[in-house]
């Protein structure tokens, strides 16, 4: 799982700006590195384990929150384009009545 920062401790790009405790997500998966069998290393992913478990509800949420403004926006552009439509209907009619008008002009 990629941690990208917590509610508290937001990622930043610039590293001056980096919260020192905030750990970097490593290249590789979670767990596919051949495990160490010293007692350190076995409690310290235990630990990392609890914390990517603490930040599975963030993770969800922020996938939930892209997905809700990914379909807003996807509302906003029907929107947008059923006035447009609209506003084109509207223009054609006013097209044709100016068109009858003229031509009812000339023909008197």
């Amino acid at each position: 799982m990629i941690t990208t920062g917590t509610i508290d401790r937001p990622t930043t790009h610039d590293p001056k700006k980096q919260d020192p405790t905030m750990q970097r997500p490593s290249p590789e998966p979670f767990g596919s590195s051949t495990p160490t069998l010293d007692a350190f290393s076995a409690i310290a992913s235990r630990q990392n384990r609890n914390l990517e478990m603490q930040l599975i509800p963030e993770a969800l949420a922020r996938a939930h929150m892209h997905d809700r403004l990914r379909e807003a926006e996807s509302q906003r552009k029907a929107v947008r384009l059923a006035a447009a439509r609209r506003m084109q209907r509207r223009a054609e009619r006013a097209s044709l009545r100016a068109r009858r008008a003229l031509a009812m002009a000339v023909m008197q």
